[in-house]
């Protein structure tokens, strides 16, 4: 399963972002990624604070945990 490399949100085709050139893009969700830029420019912390009120079936601690887990592993939060 495809997720973004943003937020960590399941992907499938219609979620996808797009690309300057309006082609999809399949690293990143069309939440987080429109017209070839990143639609916040925000930092991983703030992303995650953004992303635990919508974590359906965990509660706050739980989400935190596994976002802090998850996202440093993602595309956009690897340190160059």
């Amino acid at each position: 399963m495809k997720i973004c490399q943003s937020c960590g949100m399941p992907l499938n085709e219609d979620l996808f972002g797009k690309n300057s050139d309006g082609t999809n893009n399949e690293d990143y969700c069309l939440y987080c990624y429109e017209d070839g830029r990143f639609t916040v420019d925000c930092t991983m912390e703030e992303m995650i604070d953004f992303c635990v009120p919508h974590m359906e079936g965990m509660n706050e601690e739980e989400a935190r945990k596994m976002l802090n887990e998850m996202l440093p592993q993602l595309k956009r939060w690897q340190k160059a």
